[in-house]
């Protein structure tokens, strides 16, 4: 459904540009699909977060993680439902766990940060940007931009990490920074069925 609109959409866009190549149009309705496809997630994320009374948190988590999850890539499921089910549980869950079972020991913070933050070093570097066979990095000037955008997102979440006076919020966004570093692994594409764009092009020279 949402697929059909957008590419509607991107049929009356391009009636009105008749010059527009196909490349081009690729590139307007991927970021169509990806604008239509994200509010409904958003809208979604949002309620549900204001329902388990944690609204404000939804909302912050979001905007800090978005720039990082933008960056790094991940594995993408096949269907609308799946991908904003994926989005909530990587957004949401982080949140719960840091606000229901709560770390009294302050020191065990940083620990933590170091911790995350040398894992996270090491799967930017093994894995980021992570795409996929549906929406692959082809150039290698992208892949450098966002690998080092990867990495400046990280040291400004590790930097509110150990700054913010609330600690739910710095837990939060420890357990949200691990949970998108899994889904930058072979594994965890192999068990949702993606493939990186690499072994995709591969396959076909093979």
């Amino acid at each position: 459904m949402i697929d059909k609109f957008c590419d509607w959409i991107t049929e009356q866009i391009k009636g009105k540009m008749p010059e527009m190549d196909e490349e081009k149009e690729a590139v307007i309705n991927f970021g169509v699909r990806l604008l239509f496809g994200e509010i409904p997630k958003i809208i979604a994320l949002f309620i549900i977060g204001f329902l388990l009374q944690i609204g404000w948190y939804s909302l912050l988590i979001y905007f800090l993680l978005a720039p990082y999850r933008s960056s790094t890539g991940g594995f993408h499921l096949k269907t609308h439902w799946g991908c904003m089910l994926s989005s909530i549980v990587l957004y949401i869950v982080p949140i719960l766990m840091a606000k229901y079972i709560p770390i009294s020991q302050e020191y065990i913070i940083y620990v933590m940060t170091g911790i995350i933050g040398i894992l996270s070093s090491i799967f930017i570097f093994k894995y980021a940007p992570a795409d996929t066979e549906n929406i692959p990095i082809l150039s290698k000037q992208e892949r450098k931009t966002k690998r080092i955008k990867s990495y400046i997102s990280l040291g400004i979440l590790l930097t509110i990490i150990v700054f913010v006076p609330d600690k739910i919020v710095s837990y939060m966004l420890l357990y949200g920074m691990f949970l998108q570093d899994l889904t930058l692994t072979p594994i965890a594409y192999k068990l949702t069925k993606n493939k990186y764009s690499y072994e995709v092009y591969t396959e076909e020279t093979a």
